[in-house]
């Protein structure tokens, strides 16, 4: 079948439609986005340039997903109005059939458009909130996240009208049976479902030599803006927010170079017992700590402070080790349908009871991290417990985002952390931790 092509309204330049039913590609020759618009094409601007992402894909990668073969034929970028940039990937399959696979934080989530009933009527995006469930014909699903993102580059053929800078207005839920569901709200919204997958389940042919490339690009050395001391950057490809151990300085990196943004008040900081850089397994996986956080919830007047330990491993994500009270727990981002405001979740067959609730404050930060961080960051939280284990269920809002994250926290030995890590005593705690297993007793 002949490929639909023309000449770029913007340079003059042949383009060509890798797939026949892309509505949108990207000219190799002055990076315009030109679109099939009542069979001729249109410009619709200037693409900037992508930011590096040290992704495992790239255009042309080809795979299989179960039986079905698909080729990696396009790719946004986007960029969170809380900082920091995720790819969305566009795999062409047999049919005319396209799987939209976003990758962040080293999780790749892969779904399908969801042909709904004409009689059926997706909630309006002004009358949705985070909590809010309703029904998408694969059981019920629960809004995790309410955003406005701005669509800021791509490459490739896309299956949807981008226009550079275009703010995109997107709903994410999890479901029953790890289902996870996207609405996009352009001029007429979308439903989107589909699973967290994995590089191996997509079975990659061109994936594992850029992956090992992009492994060898480990940290980055660069000066601070404000007193020109260095720092070392350990991801550099995801990092939004650094602090300088010389001038205690917080740095943006959100617009591709160092910004100055604030001198954090000088306090006496708490024992960091995992010195940033450090490597060690947790669990069976490697990670590199790279940010050190305190944040502390009021009770009665008094302050009750932690301490948190943001790792990654750039096939897994990031993950967090939590120091409370001399105890520690291994904590990862887990998706399911969970009610933030019920007495008892159930998850994975596993029923967690309320522990507390109230609202955690970052009072120092540390390090580099993903998201725009600051002193004086104000989550309403809400945890449940099952010992060995805790699901924590942190609530923020923003004026263009809303968004819930679920994390599962499984408790650790002090000694396990300090063999993973190599580190001297960390100390014991003296009384019994929240989560912490019931002792054995032993005569």
């Amino acid at each position: 079948m002949k490929r639909p092509s023309g000449p770029c309204p913007a340079c003059g330049a042949p383009v060509e439609f890798k797939v026949g039913s892309s509505l949108v590609t990207i000219c190799q020759f002055c990076n315009s986005a030109v679109a099939r618009v009542d069979k001729k094409l249109e410009d619709h601007g200037k693409v900037a340039d992508l930011v590096e992402t040290f992704s495992p894909l790239e255009i042309g990668a080809s795979g299989r997903f179960g039986r079905r073969v698909f080729t990696v034929v396009g790719r946004c970028q986007y960029q969170h109005p809380a900082g920091g940039v995720w790819d969305e990937w566009y795999l062409a399959f047999a049919g005319d059939r396209w799987g939209w696979l976003a990758e962040a934080q080293g999780k790749f989530l892969l779904t399908y458009e969801k042909r709904l009933p004409r009689s059926f009527e997706l909630p309006e995006f002004d009358a949705l909130s985070v909590g809010n469930r309703f029904d998408l014909g694969k059981g019920e699903f629960t809004v995790t996240e309410k955003s406005t993102a701005t669509a800021k580059s791509a490459q490739g053929d896309l299956p949807w009208d981008f226009v550079p800078g275009k703010d995109h207005r997107f709903v994410d839920l999890a479901g029953d049976e790890q289902f996870i569901a996207t609405i996009e709200y352009g001029e007429t919204p979308k439903a989107y479902i589909g699973k967290e997958v994995t590089l191996a389940d997509l079975e990659l042919d061109e994936a594992l030599p850029v992956y090992a490339q992009a492994e060898r690009a480990k940290t980055l050395q660069l000066n601070c803006p404000k007193c020109g001391g260095p720092l070392e950057l350990f991801v550099p490809d995801q990092a939004q927010r650094i602090t300088c151990g010389n001038c205690n300085s917080l740095l943006d990196a959100s617009q591709g170079k160092l910004a100055y943004l604030q001198t954090l008040e000088a306090h006496r900081r708490a024992p960091i017992y995992i010195p940033l850089g450090s490597e060690g397994t947790i669990l069976g996986n490697p990670y590199t700590v790279i940010g050190f956080l305190r944040r502390y919830a009021m009770y009665e007047g008094k302050t009750y402070p932690w301490s948190e330990y943001l790792m990654y491993n750039r096939q897994i994500g990031f993950r967090w080790l939590v120091h409370n009270d001399g105890h520690w727990s291994f904590v990862e981002p887990v998706s399911g349908h969970v009610d933030p405001y019920g007495s008892s979740i159930r998850l994975d067959g596993k029923r967690f009871r309320i522990y507390d609730r109230g609202t955690a404050y970052v009072q120092h930060v540390f390090g580099e991290f993903y998201w725009k961080v600051s002193v004086g960051d104000v989550v309403q939280t809400a945890d449940y417990i099952d010992p060995p284990q805790m699901l924590s269920i942190e609530s923020s809002f923003t004026t263009k985002s809303e968004e819930i994250n679920v994390s599962l926290g499984t408790y650790l030995k002090p000694e396990t952390v300090e063999t993973a890590f190599g580190i001297p005593d960390t100390g014991r705690a003296w009384g019994v931790g929240m989560i912490q297993p019931r002792p054995a007793i032993g005569y």
